[in-house]
């Protein structure tokens, strides 16, 4: 492993370990709290915007690896304005709460800003369709992707630990383009102010991620996986995050055949089902973790090979988790 993985890895852990430390104290003293409800899979107030620090820690390290990454991505700089304006609204979210409209147009705003940074990219979806459609759907996954990612943060460490799967194999997934790719680089530090930020957020949670951290998170790393399907890897780009996509897209289409406000917070996600199940936080999260990493090395196997094999293997490894996830347990 290059001595600059390690590095970013390092930095990014510790920042947003000493980070959020500093971010609690706040969130505490102003009382910003998430207080329990019928929905909740907590059960006493926990202080909540916690991602601040780990947004702030991965912004600075971004800028500073595209700074010094002379191939970085022209676009990169609008892609972290993005990130911070999203994270703004988040916050000013998680302190009060703001319109679902609202969110929605500065999500789209975002997306249509990050788009620009594909400029003189490949097609995302491999020539399958013009280049315009390529990118508004690439723009629809894209918003989809920002939402399921703040749609899954319902239990202690989840998005934390697949944050960190993910950057780990988008950095193993780059690095067949060349070793020193800053896509590497970029996934790596997401995945190091991930570890920093589990510290705070393992079960118990001492601090919640919040709308300022889920939502940005999921946008940055949107476009990590749009730009490795934008350089061939479209195979890797899918497989990676497929848990994700299948758990939040299965309940949203669930939820919609019965006519439910899919906007509104609930607990039918097959991971909160597994909780009210019986199964712990950290038990949940474990078995999430071990099907990332099957997932992380199909992901590697086809960058490499690019064979079609990997693909039934990965469905079959999310359907796997899904079944024990959303399965009855005697009490």
């Amino acid at each position: 492993m290059p001595w600059s993985w390690i590095a970013v890895v390092a930095l990014s852990a510790v920042l947003s370990l000493v980070g959020t430390r500093a971010v609690l104290t706040y969130l505490r003293r102003h009382a910003i709290l998430d207080h329990p409800n019928a929905r909740s899979s907590h059960r006493v107030p926990t202080p909540r915007g916690g991602g601040l620090a780990l947004i702030a820690v991965l912004v600075g390290i971004w800028a500073v690896i595209t700074a010094l990454a002379p191939d970085a991505p022209a676009g990169i700089w609008r892609v972290l304005a993005g990130a911070i304006v999203l994270a703004a609204i988040g916050w000013r979210d998680d302190r009060g709460g703001l319109p679902p409209l609202l969110r929605l147009i500065v999500q789209i705003g975002a997306v249509a800003l990050g788009l620009s940074a594909f400029a003189g990219t490949g097609p995302v979806f491999q020539g399958l369709l013009p280049i315009t459609l390529d990118r508004l759907a690439a723009g629809f996954l894209w918003l989809w992707f920002l939402n399921l990612f703040n749609f899954m943060d319902g239990i202690d460490g989840l998005t934390g630990g697949e944050t960190v799967a993910l950057g780990i194999g988008i950095a193993a997934v780059a690095a067949a383009m060349s070793a020193g790719h800053p896509l590497s680089l970029y996934g790596l530090a997401a995945a190091g102010a991930a570890l920093g930020f589990l510290w705070w957020n393992w079960h118990p949670a001492r601090v919640f991620m919040g709308d300022v951290g889920s939502v940005p998170l999921g946008y940055l790393l949107g476009w990590l996986l749009l730009a490795l399907a934008s350089h061939g890897f479209w195979m890797p780009a899918l497989i990676l995050p497929l848990y994700y996509l299948a758990d939040a897209t299965l309940t949203l289409l669930r939820r919609l055949l019965r006519g439910e406000r899919v906007w509104e917070a609930h607990r039918e996600h097959f991971y909160q089902r597994a909780v009210q199940a019986g199964l712990s936080h950290g038990a949940v999260v474990a078995v999430v973790l071990a099907a990332d990493a099957a997932l992380i090395g199909l992901a590697a196997w086809t960058a490499r090979t690019a064979t079609w094999l990997v693909l039934p293997l990965a469905a079959g490894v999310v359907a796997a988790l899904l079944a024990f996830l959303g399965r009855r347990r005697p009490h």
